[in-house]
């Protein structure tokens, strides 16, 4: 299996009515281990960084290590680069390697996101590569303005007309969905979402996929839904476990050592989505 096309995967999804899990990444472990519980549930995985983070270890490193890790994987595993604010940063991404790299022009005009996103899409594709892009705004959980109210939620025929005029091949949608810790429960706009998946013939995705109850992400894989950004609750997964770790044993002297007692922890934390994904039989 090993590397695998991110369309592809997204299709096979799709096809299947299960959802892939995304997982945000920021070092060795949390691609090692996402990619090994996907393994274990025979089951493919995308694991992605956020651009942001390139000040703490360069773009090309950590995706020349998740592509050494998906070539020796037995499931397929698809290496992503998230939320690329400009083109700039999209093609930097393409140029270290990443086969896909997501642009996020949604707090940009429709036009300029159209301009923005299609610059990206044509840079990627004639390099072989692939683009997710953002429709309506998927901002921050801890303003409820961001995804309680309408405002900012994605419209079915924009939707339509952005993919035609962009030729992405994924899309990202805000229908109630919000990036981080959620100042109050989330409520996902599944008629809205039946809506635009009925419209488009591109796969979907939910972004700010931690902490929306279980249910509704369930009836978001029912309408459409085929991956689902996972990063707020994996490093809390990550730091709970650290956490717990060095409680149980204070005298330790070697984080490479309290890294292996977290690890069990974490890797049913992701057994968890991996489990919450799979198509219901």
């Amino acid at each position: 299996m090993a590397l695998e096309k991110y369309s592809t995967v997204l299709k096979m999804a799709q096809e299947g009515r299960y959802c892939v899990p995304a997982f945000n990444t920021y070092n060795y472990e949390t691609i090692a281990w996402a990619i090994e519980v996907a393994e274990e549930e025979k089951r493919p995985v995308i694991v992605q960084l956020y651009p942001g983070y390139d000040f703490y270890i360069p773009l090309k490193v950590m995706c020349d290590a998740a592509k050494e890790l998906a070539a020796h994987a037995s499931v397929p595993v698809c290496v992503h680069l998230d939320h690329s604010a400009t083109y700039e940063i999209a093609f930097a991404g393409l140029a270290a390697g990443f086969p896909s790299v997501m642009i996020d022009g949604s707090s940009l005009s429709f036009d300029e996101n159209v301009a923005l996103t299609a610059a990206v899409s044509r840079a990627a594709h004639a390099l072989g590569c692939e683009v997710e892009a953002e429709l309506g705004h998927v901002g921050s959980g801890s303003n409820l303005d961001d995804f309680a109210t309408g405002g900012k939620f994605t419209d079915p025929d924009e939707a339509v007309k952005f993919i035609e005029l962009t030729n992405v091949d994924a899309l990202a949608v805000s229908i109630g969905n919000a990036h981080g810790a959620y100042a109050a429960t989330p409520n996902l706009q599944l008629d809205l979402l039946s809506k635009i998946n009925d419209a488009v013939d591109i796969p979907l995705v939910l972004h700010g996929g931690s902490d929306i109850p279980d249910e509704q992400i369930k009836q978001a894989i029912t309408r459409g839904i085929a991956k689902v950004n996972i990063a707020t609750e994996y490093f809390r997964a990550m730091y709970k476990g650290y956490s717990a770790s060095i409680a149980a044993a204070p005298d330790k002297d070697s984080l490479f050592e309290i890294s292996q007692m977290s690890k069990d922890s974490v890797k049913e934390f992701l057994r968890g989505k991996f489990n919450l994904l799979k198509a219901d039989v």
